[in-house]
């Protein structure tokens, strides 16, 4: 059986360089960066002060979604009736509704592709993360009152401002994203994705993402524990050349877009079959670059002590898959994992069941952790204890899970006043895997420190490896294909906190039959490549069962390794 054609499916080798490929294929495949609103990363943001308003407004509560946001529309109008004198700014307007909604489901509801979309939902919180003791009335910069609820998930549609740039992201980008965020406003924030490594070249499929991609979205839907919120922001600033008047008519444009409704989302399955499947690299090609990163960390020739290597795996299916359907299918089994899904306007989806912390970061405390080594799950209590025992007292995935935590705890110990690991060894138990896990806390001196913590930890050995620039040149050279804003930061910055998720147990969705799935494992002294590939089978298993709803023949493919083209 040939796979059906696919905006995700190309049936050419990758070339050995992805700058080559990419050149390439410039003219034939790359589209224009879409102008989405005003991107406030624009040249030399980050050297001005922030904007000159920044409030949140509270309408009258709703009982219905429809409701909620006929007040917007009015608000709106109100506005633009009255426009503020400032020039340049950020509001948000919420109104509460009496009521919980799904956002997942509100988001189904928005069907236009030409607007950006974003979701993001955090995990529970562990019972044994460890704290450091803070004063609540203090942030260590001033008094602040206390926040309230907090979202358990948030879906957003358009763009009062995005952040994009090309080059790694940089201390000036993250003061561009500050500038429209406050400690009084905690419900601004700018959500997004930052590239694994930025110095390489982008595929073509990843080219909508640059190096890094944030939003902050122009209509918002919060899903509270008892009931929702309804919000819209409107961010203009002159010097970006996005007037007040520019602003206000494209918010209009969306707020007439948007649906009241929201629209059933399957849980269970996405009635779907997998025809069509290859991995890049093949088996025979991970065997090769596990064993020639076996040699170098034997060799003791570099300071090579453990790498992570990648496979993308291109799954075709007898339907296209719905990107939000298959969140929601991942958030059923997800209570202990971040879900997320990234989407620029007219763009693939990155889409994820992240169960790893990179930071929380709420006023001067940090939280952080360590996840390395991974088993299945038992299929009976005593199996399962057994399985979890064996993964506690492995050598080899004790040095492979000491290797990530003492590399987080140095790092934090370079930024912060104090740092607690506790407990410093543990089992985390997901649905389908079991990890080591370590949890870790920290005190930041300045908030302004949240870029250090977010680029000293990111990459961690977890995704990357020890040490990280010899184990970052070495997938450079011997991965074949990009992994984009996979094993990258994903998550949100705010005024008061801000959290993010590593982007692993993630996924690349196009328009067509085809979804991209990434898994990876650490190679550390004694990795057999045998067993690493079974790891790598494990970790994607949760995309895969979900893609296979019938059991049917695979066309499998076993040959040359794939290009990832959209």
């Amino acid at each position: 059986m040939a796979p059906p054609s696919s905006s995700l499916y190309s049936s050419g080798r990758l070339l050995p360089s992805r700058a080559a490929s990419t050149a390439r294929l410039v003219g034939r495949w790359l589209r224009p960066s879409c102008s989405l609103s005003m991107n406030g990363c624009a040249a030399s943001a980050g050297d001005r002060c922030a904007v000159s308003l920044r409030e949140t407004r509270a309408l009258p509560a709703a009982s219905a979604p429809q409701e909620a946001l006929g007040q917007l529309r009015a608000a709106v109008a109100a506005l633009n009736a009255d426009p503020p004198a400032s020039s340049s700014g950020i509001i948000r307007i919420e109104v509460p509704i009496r009521q919980r909604g799904d956002a997942i489901e509100w988001l189904h509801a928005q069907r236009q592709s030409s607007l950006p979309r974003c979701f993001f939902s955090a995990r529970t919180p562990l019972p044994d993360a460890p704290a450091i003791a803070t004063d609540v009335t203090s942030n260590g910069n001033g008094v602040h009152k206390e926040q309230r609820e907090q979202p358990v998930s948030v879906a957003g549609v358009g763009s009062a401002v995005f952040f994009r740039g090309t080059d790694p992201f940089s201390l000036p980008d993250w003061r561009a994203i500050k500038r429209f965020l406050s400690r009084d406003c905690p419900l601004i924030r700018a959500y997004g994705a930052i590239r694994f490594d930025a110095t390489s070249d982008a595929s073509v499929e990843w080219q909508d993402y640059g190096a890094f991609y944030f939003v902050v979205p122009q209509v918002e839907f919060n899903e509270l524990e008892e009931s929702s919120v309804l919000a819209m922001t409107i961010a203009w600033d002159d010097a970006l050349a996005w007037t007040w008047q520019s602003a206000v008519e494209e918010l209009q444009s969306t707020l007439h877009k948007i649906s009241p409704c929201s629209v059933k989302v399957n849980r269970s399955t996405l009635q779907t079959s997998i025809i069509n499947l290859n991995h890049v690299p093949t088996k025979a090609s991970w065997d090769l670059a596990v064993t020639k990163a076996l040699q170098m960390i034997k060799g003791r020739q570099t300071e090579l002590v453990k790498v992570v290597l990648a496979r993308c795996s291109r799954y075709i299916t007898d339907t296209c898959i719905d990107p939000l359907e298959l969140l929601a299918c991942l958030k059923v089994e997800g209570q202990n994992a971040y879900q997320f899904c990234i989407q620029p306007p007219d763009a693939p989806a990155f889409v994820g069941n992240s169960p790893e912390q990179l930071f929380h970061r709420k006023y001067l405390n940090i939280s952080s952790e360590a996840l390395a080594g991974t088993r299945a799950r038992g299929k009976t209590r005593a199996d399962d204890f057994q399985i979890g025992q064996d993964l506690l007292l492995s050598i080899k995935e004790d040095t492979e899970f000491t290797i990530v935590r003492d590399s987080i705890k140095k790092k934090l110990e370079m930024i912060c006043n104090e740092v607690v690991v506790n407990p410093s060894k543990a089992l985390r138990k997901l649905p389908r895997v079991q990890h080591l896990s370590a949890q870790l806390a920290a005190r930041l001196q300045n908030e302004d420190d949240e870029f250090d913590i977010l680029n000293a930890l990111h990459p961690s050995p977890a995704v990357c490896g020890l040490s990280t620039e010899e184990a970052r040149q070495f997938i450079r050279d011997y991965e074949i294909f990009d992994r984009g804003m996979y094993a990258g930061p994903v998550g949100w910055f705010g005024g008061a906190e801000s959290e993010f998720a590593v982007g692993i147990r993630s996924a690349l969705l196009g328009k067509g039959h085809s979804t991209l799935v990434y898994a990876g494992a650490g190679i550390v002294e004694g990795t057999n490549p045998s067993f690493e590939w079974d790891e790598l089978d494990l970790k994607a298993s949760q995309f895969a069962k979900l893609l296979q709803y019938q059991e049917q023949h695979i066309y499998y493919q076993e040959a040359g390794n794939m290009g990832t083209l959209i």
